[in-house]
């Protein structure tokens, strides 16, 4: 299973429940299990913005992801939300292990460099944990479900 996770920001200007209700009309909108976060803090730099998951199977399905968001049923919600977007950064993660849904709460890391991988998520307990497949921009390289979610609010 693959998670494209997308983080953007609004335009300075823009209305926060507009592009809100766009973000969820546009979720609502398509056949794929994904959802949409407004996060105080950005798992990288400084600053909120929101966090989208869009789960598939597996490569094939994320290219039909890639062609539907923007397909002739899509593109107004899609178009909507991107008009009012300033920025945006993605990153694809791939399920090692856990549960295959969106993670309710989040915890992002990065991987020292001289520590072995299998360590590492050892270190991480027995939840579920997705790992970056894809250098997109400043995404961290893991994921691990956190037990709260604090300063994230699903949209």
């Amino acid at each position: 299973m693959l998670a494209y996770v997308f983080w953007h920001r609004p335009g300075d200007g823009v209305d926060p429940n507009e592009y809100e209700e766009g973000l969820r009309a546009f979720h609502r909108s398509l056949d794929y299990r994904s959802a949409a976060f407004r996060l105080e803090q950005l798992p990288f730099g400084t600053g909120g913005g929101y966090e989208d998951w869009y789960l598939v199977e597996d490569w094939s399905a994320l290219g039909d992801l890639n062609q539907r968001a923007v397909d002739s049923r899509h593109r107004p919600r899609h178009d909507q939300v991107a008009a009012g977007t300033a920025r945006g950064w993605g990153g694809i993660y791939e399920l090692v292990r856990g549960a295959g849904g969106v993670p309710r709460a989040t915890r992002w890391l990065d991987k020292p460099l001289d520590e072995p991988s299998d360590r590492f998520l050892a270190s991480l307990g027995e939840g579920t944990i997705w790992r970056r497949q894809l250098v997109l921009g400043p995404a961290p390289e893991y994921c691990a479900e956190a037990a709260e979610a604090a300063g994230r609010v699903a949209v």
